[in-house]
């Protein structure tokens, strides 16, 4: 990470850098009109170390919403190394459930920050999709889910997530749903007997 003036960012900046957007993440998924000083707050920086990093809120929230794409995509690469193609699809569903909550959570800071639309236009949308897609070559060339099954059916089976209200116990939910779409995915797999 460079800092605004080119040159690397120093260890602790960055680290300062890093909670600011974890808390951001968390207290704007909450509320989108969360305080700053409260973001700073609770990140144990001071706002002039907020401002440092992020001008405005439309930046602090972009940035954030941005970061948890990175996590997220990074993810599905990391798992692969150390779980099955089959497993480590399931896993990152439920990272890829979690962040959709918190996405839903997040959509009306993300709309007031800069007219984000939901879908295909979103930022990190090509992101998450070519994470899809790594996935399930992974899957395919292992044989663990059927051939047929590409990122844009993956998305439809799991388009329940955005019906799931959030309020509520959406984890028991998810987990149901997620779970009956890796039963279908790995039905009629051909390298399953």
């Amino acid at each position: 990470m460079e800092s605004r003036t080119g040159g690397p960012q120093r260890s602790d900046a960055q680290r300062n850098r890093e909670r600011i957007l974890e808390v951001a993440l968390v207290e704007l998924s909450r509320s989108g009109d969360v305080p700053l000083s409260t973001i700073a707050k609770k990140a144990g920086v001071g706002q002039g170390t907020l401002y440092r990093n992020f001008p405005n809120r439309e930046a602090l929230v972009l940035e954030a919403y941005h970061h948890e794409v990175r996590q997220l995509t990074d993810s599905a690469a990391e798992l692969l190394k150390t779980m099955e193609p089959d497993r480590a699809l399931r896993v990152w569903m439920d990272r890829l459930a979690r962040f959709i909550i918190a996405k839903t959570a997040l959509a009306d800071a993300l709309r007031q920050a800069a007219g984000v639309t939901q879908g295909s236009d979103s930022p990190g949308y090509s992101l998450v999709f070519g994470s899809i897609e790594f996935l399930l070559d992974a899957n395919h060339e292992a044989g663990t889910i059927r051939p047929d099954v590409a990122a844009g059916d993956f998305l439809r089976a799991i388009a329940g997530i955005w019906q799931i209200d959030i309020e509520g116990d959406w984890h028991t939910q998810v987990t149901l749903l997620l779970d009956i779409v890796m039963d279908g995915l790995r039905a009629g797999a051909p390298g399953r007997g």
